[in-house]
C-alpha cells in the first residue's frame, strides 16, 4: 500500500517541486512529513495499511524534488556524477534494510517486536530534515505549477488498476473484478494522455509532461528501469521467503545472509561511479550482464543442491547479483535524467521516480506469484528451491532484455551531455 500512495503522488510532487521558492525548505518540511509513518504504533490490520499509504505520499512527495534539485542546482558537467552518488545511495539504502531489518528484528529493542522497523524511521526523518534545511542550497523561481487534478486522478488511477490486482490476485484467487481492472488500465492511461495533450494545447500545465516522450534516451531509459528494478526486487522477495520460510533461518540469520550481497553492493557502486560519468549506457550494459550471470549461477546451484540447499551455498550467487545491480543501478538514474534540461527536471523525475516505484511493486508481485504458483501448498526446502529456481529464471529473462535494451543508451561526452552510442 505504501508503493501505491507512492505512485498516487510522485508525479505531481516532481512537477511541482521545482516550482517552489527555497529549495531548501522543501525537502526539510516534507522529511518532517516522514515522520508521519506512524505504522508502528498501529492496532489493527486497518491502521497498519492505512499508515503505510500515507508513508507511500509522503515518501512519494520528497523523492523526486531531490532529483529535481539534482537536475536544477547542478551544471550539465557535474550533473552525472552527483546522479551517480544519489544511485548509490538508493540502491546502498535499499539492500541495507534487508540486513538492518533482520538485526532490528531479532535485537527487539524495548520490547517493541516488529513495531521497531517502522519506529526506527522517526530518529531518521528528524536527522534527514535537519541537514536538508541546513546544507541544501535555496533557489529562487517566477513561476508556480497549478495542480492538475484531472491528470493526476486520471495518471494515479491507471497506475493502482494494475497494481491493485498485481499485489493481490493470488491471494484473492483472481476474481473476475480484478481481470476486468487490470484490463481497465490501459484505457483509464490511455484517457489520462489524451486529457494531457489536450491540456498543453489550452496552455495549461499537465502533470505528465508528453515533450518528455520524444526523447529516445528517456524512453529506453525508462523501460531498462523498469525491467532492472522489477527483477532486483522481486528477487529479494523471493529470495527473502526462501531463506525464511524454506531453510528457516531467523529474521537476524537472513538479514546477516543478506549482507555479502549488500557489501557487494555498495563496493560495486562506489567503484563504478567514475566509469559511469565517462560511459554512461556501457556501465549499465556490463553490470546487467553480470547480473543476469549471478542468477543464472543461482539456477545451477539449486539445482546441483536440490534438497541439500542452504545459505552458504546461495552466498556466491548472491554476491554476483549484488556486484551487477550495483554497477547498474547507480548508472539507470543518470542515463535517464542527465540530459534533462532544467526546467523539465521536475516532471523527469516524477516520471522517473514512478516507474521505478511501479516497477518494485509489479516485479514483487509478478515474481511472487510464480513463486507461490510453483511451491503450491508444497513445503520443505526441496519446493522452496523449485519455486526459487522458477521465479529467478523469469528475473534472468528481464534483466537479459535490460542489458539488450541498455545498449541503445549514449555514452555521455567529455561536457557530461549525452552522446551517441
Amino acid at each position: 500500500m505504501a508503493v501505491v500512495g507512492a505512485d498516487d503522488s510522485v508525479e505531481e510532487a516532481g512537477e511541482a517541486g521545482i516550482e517552489v521558492v527555497e529549495a531548501q525548505r522543501r525537502p526539510a518540511s516534507v522529511a518532517v512529513l516522514s515522520l508521519a509513518d506512524d505504522a508502528g504504533l498501529a492496532q489493527s490490520p486497518a491502521q497498519l495499511v492505512g499508515a503505510r499509504l500515507l508513508k507511500g505520499l509522503t515518501a512519494a512527495a520528497m523523492v523526486p524534488q531531490v532529483l529535481a534539485l539534482i537536475a536544477a542546482v547542478f551544471p550539465a558537467s557535474e550533473r552525472p556524477r552527483a546522479l551517480a552518488w544519489f544511485g548509490v545511495t538508493m540502491g546502498v539504502g535499499a539492500v541495507a534494510g534487508q540486513v538492518l531489518g533482520g538485526l532490528l528484528l531479532d535485537a527487539n529493542l524495548f520490547g517493541l517486536g516488529w513495531r521497531v522497523i517502522f519506529l526506527v524511521n522517526v530518529p531518521i526523518a528528524i536527522t534527514a530534515a535537519t541537514f536538508a534545511q541546513r546544507l541544501l542550497p535555496a533557489a529562487r523561481v517566477v513561476s508556480r505549477t497549478r495542480v492538475d487534478f484531472v491528470g493526476m486522478v486520471g495518471v494515479s488511477g491507471s497506475l493502482a488498476l494494475a497494481l491493485v490486482p498485481l499485489a493481490l490476485g493470488r491471494t484473492e484467487g483472481w476474481p473476475l473484478w480484478m481481470w476486468a481492472s487490470f484490463i481497465a488500465a490501459t484505457p483509464v492511461m490511455g484517457a489520462a494522455a489524451l486529457w494531457e495533450w489536450t491540456l498543453v494545447r489550452r496552455g495549461g500545465q499537465p502533470l505528465l509532461d508528453l515533450a518528455l516522450f520524444r526523447d529516445a534516451v528517456f524512453n529506453w531509459g525508462l523501460v531498462v528501469n523498469v525491467a532492472v528494478f522489477g527483477s532486483f526486487f522481486g528477487f529479494l522477495f523471493t529470495l527473502t521467503l526462501v531463506m525464511q520460510d524454506g531453510l528457516g533461518l531467523t529474521p537476524l540469520q537472513a538479514g546477516l545472509a543478506f549482507a555479502p550481497l549488500g557489501v557487494a553492493f555498495a563496493v560495486a557502486s562506489i567503484t563504478a561511479k567514475q566509469f559511469i560519468v565517462r560511459h554512461g549506457g556501457r556501465v549499465i550494459t556490463m553490470g546487467t550482464a553480470i547480473a543476469a550471470v549471478g542468477l543464472l549461477a543461482l539456477v545451477v546451484v539449486l539445482q546441483l543442491s536440490t534438497g541439500a540447499a542452504s545459505a552458504p551455498h546461495l552466498i556466491g550467487p548472491m554476491v554476483i547479483v549484488g556486484l551487477g545491480n550495483g554497477i547498474s543501478v547507480p548508472a539507470l538514474i543518470g542515463a535517464v535524467l542527465a540530459g534533462i534540461r532544467a526546467k523539465q527536471a521536475g516532471a523527469a523525475a516524477g516520471v522517473l521516480t514512478t516507474s521505478q516505484q511501479f516497477a518494485s511493486a509489479a516485479g514483487v508481485a509478478g515474481l511472487g506469484s510464480i513463486f507461490f504458483q510453483v511451491l503450491g501448498t508444497r513445503t520443505g526446502v526441496l519446493a522452496y528451491v523449485s519455486a526459487l529456481q522458477w521465479s529467478a529464471a523469469f528475473s534472468v529473462l528481464l534483466v537479459v532484455a535490460a542489458s539488450v535494451m541498455s545498449t541503445r543508451l549514449p555514452r555521455p561526452t567529455r561536457d557530461g551531455r549525452q552522446g551517441s552510442n
